[in-house]
């Protein structure tokens, strides 16, 4: 236990289909958390949903974010690892590759969206809450399970906060990738206007890995388009000097990459702690009877600037390509059953427009107007057609704010859900 906070580990067992209960069931663990001198006391409870998908919960240490100190001083919070991450019966390369088939294991890894995620939080409020509904904080992704939570049972929420994650709740997978990519080029851009010298950096090795077998530890073969992944990065606030000083010391005097860029390049696009993002991701907007279709892969063709040998090189952001799934060790095992995904027409809808119309449970949602990743346009179209919905614009953070502010995106929320702001 950490001494700065009173835990309590739970362990659930959910069915794998919460349309089927009396089938398999998986594990889902959550961490209870509470202020140490008021462990005792019958506090509200705070659900904290994770941004991802494929996002496991924090774990409270001294460094802890701001947000938690706040929400600690009225709630209990519990800190839930999403089914398939964390120690919630985590999905993955070694797990997938005990499936017998792509088909059997496209099946499962279909019961991982936000509405099994959903049923999952249910259960568990159940548990431990009996009739007494929570509250929630939705981080990015988890925004998106809040507007799930609401379609599907807002009798279990008292007030939702939601940071960055507001989805179009009507868009489609071509949609999103459509506006995606313009906010990604100029990101891109405005790091090269910050950082001029690693447009050229990126060039180079750009260039050597179009004429030369460059691996990295794991025995993956570093392509260009597998470096321009880590553009992902800069949608975050420290990302522009996280890539930066990763660029700084990428080559050696001899202009070959160096065993340090090799190693955290490696690290940072392997998914080996979290496959269900790459896996998951266009299946959020998997709705309306059409395939999602390797949407992301398809917009590429549309946005000429991003080819790889226009100049300057274009970095790629938070998009999936079906290369992926061949190319990286950590993401083959999913390959075939991932292409089963992308084909699928059938896939329930995630939210109810005419509920959310009709929705009463306060919510306040911070909507970053610079989000690389969440489109503040979408965002806003849904704040206007969700009923109950407080919106706060700023450009004050990019996506990680409730993070790097501390407690004040937190606190702010609060205020607003309660009608004190």
């Amino acid at each position: 236990m950490n001494p700065a906070y009173a835990t309590v580990d739970h362990v659930f067992t959910v069915p794998l289909d919460h349309a089927a209960p009396a089938g398999p069931g998986i594990q889902v663990f959550a961490r209870e958390v509470a202020a140490p001198g008021r462990a005792g006391e019958a506090l509200p409870w705070l659900l904290y949903l994770q941004g991802g998908p494929g996002g496991k919960s924090p774990r409270p240490t001294a460094g802890s974010p701001g947000w938690l100190d706040r929400a600690l001083t009225t709630h209990r919070v519990l800190l839930l690892d999403q089914r398939g991450t964390g120690r919630s019966s985590p999905v993955t390369a070694r797990s997938a590759s005990r499936f017998t088939g792509p088909d059997r294991l496209a099946t499962y890894l279909s019961h991982f969206r936000a509405d099994s995620v959903v049923a999952d939080a249910e259960l568990i409020r159940r548990e431990l809450c009996g009739d007494e509904p929570w509250e929630t904080l939705g981080q990015s992704y988890g925004g998106f399970l809040t507007l799930t939570y609401l379609s599907r049972a807002p009798e279990g929420l008292r007030a939702c906060y939601v940071t960055g994650g507001l989805p179009g709740i009507t868009a489609t997978a071509d949609e999103v990738y459509a506006r995606t990519y313009p906010r990604v080029r100029d990101r891109v851009l405005e790091f090269y206007d910050r950082y001029p010298d690693d447009a050229t950096r990126l060039r180079r090795i750009a260039d050597l890995l179009a004429t030369t077998d460059i691996r990295l530890p794991d025995g993956d073969r570093l392509t260009t388009r597998r470096l321009r992944t880590l553009g992902l990065a800069l949608g975050m606030g420290d990302g522009f000097e996280r890539l930066h000083w990763l660029l700084d010391e990428a080559l050696d005097e001899r202009g070959e990459p160096t065993a340090t860029f090799l190693h955290q390049t490696m690290g940072l696009t392997a998914f080996t702690d979290n496959p269900l993002f790459a896996v998951l991701q266009e299946t959020l907007y998997g709705q309306g009877g059409k395939p999602t279709g390797w949407a992301a892969a398809r917009a590429l063709t549309g946005f000429p600037e991003f080819a790889e040998e226009a100049d300057p090189l274009l970095l790629t952001g938070e998009m999936i390509y079906p290369w992926m799934f061949r190319e990286i060790a950590g993401l083959r095992p999913f390959a075939d059953a991932a292409d089963l995904l992308a084909e699928r027409t059938d896939w329930p809808p995630l939210y109810d427009p005419a509920r959310l119309a009709a929705n009463r449970v306060p919510v306040a949602a911070v909507v970053y107007h610079d989000d690389m990743y969440v489109d503040a346009g979408l965002s806003l179209r849904t704040a206007r057609d969700v009923a109950s919905v407080r919106t706060w614009v700023t450009n004050e953070w990019e996506h990680d704010g409730i993070t790097a502010s501390g407690p004040r995106v937190l606190a702010r929320l609060m205020d607003l859900a309660a009608g004190r702001a």
